[in-house]
């Protein structure tokens, strides 16, 4: 095969992308050597996939395409690009190598655009649980606003005990429905294992306590603002101390608070 037909074969091409093995390459090599036409032509090839590759993709790197790069800056191997007739063979390879890095760009401005909407669906969610949670909030908040305004409502100061003498609360108390709402946020926050416990107080003709309820939302409440349970004629409020669950009767000893209406 002389080196005519050698050129016109389309294994010069192959070697350009690093498609041949050993063997072949080392036979491209050997050629090159000794036909000073076959060199030129694999220079040619490699100085116009590399034009092509910068102005389709000027911000992909190929390993291949650096080295071709690289070589050409060579002031001692450069020799300039002459039009050559048989350029139709290896252009095949030009335009797959294009659509490759098409498809790949596109591939990834695809991923891009899912990846956005996932974080805007992200987001949304987000902003609806927020909306949620205000609401509710809000909801809470008006609920409280309308009970302590109300005419039949009176405000029971529960002033510090002994075992707590800087504790304070207070307890709402509707006499026409008998609900009671206690402000906890005078409170200091219960030990772990523990939770304070609101009683109504008959003080006449004995002292009766009835247990209303358990303050066991005290840290999730946003208003500090506790609804416990209807107390029918209370005399008075205290509020204990207790383990975990509650107590049949208060815990005298850990009395925090009490106030009569």
């Amino acid at each position: 095969m002389n080196s005519r037909e050698y050129i016109e074969s389309g294994i010069l091409e192959l070697f350009v992308y690093g498609k041949l093995s050993e063997g072949e390459n080392k036979e491209v090599l050997e050629m090159a050597a000794k036909h000073p036409e076959v060199q030129e032509e694999i220079i040619a090839i490699e100085k116009a996939v590399v034009s092509l590759s910068e102005n389709v993709a000027p911000y992909l790197s190929v390993a291949n395409f650096e080295k071709i790069r690289a070589k050409l800056q060579d002031k001692h191997k450069v020799i300039p690009l002459q039009p050559k007739k048989n350029i139709s063979q290896y252009m095949g390879w030009v335009a797959a190598a294009v659509l490759i890095l098409g498809f790949g760009i596109q591939l990834f401005k695809l991923n891009q655009s899912n990846q956005a909407l996932d974080n805007l669906t992200a987001e949304k969610i987000g902003m609806q649980q927020e909306l949620a949670a205000l609401t509710l909030e809000k909801q809470e908040t008006e609920k409280v606003l309308a009970v302590i305004r109300d005419v039949n409502t009176i405000e029971v100061a529960l002033a510090g005990q002994e075992v707590a003498p800087n504790a304070l609360a207070t307890a709402y108390y509707n006499q026409l429905t008998k609900e009671v709402y206690i402000d906890v946020s005078g409170l200091p926050a219960p030990p772990e294992g523990m939770v304070y416990q609101v009683w109504a107080l008959q003080l006449e003709p004995v002292l009766t306590p009835t247990s209303i309820g358990l303050l066991d939302t005290y840290t999730e409440s946003t208003t500090k603002v506790i609804k416990v349970d209807n107390a029918n004629e209370a005399q008075a409020f205290g509020i204990t101390l207790e383990p975990a669950g509650g107590s049949p009767s208060p815990t005298l000893e850990q009395l925090y608070t009490l106030g009569k209406v």
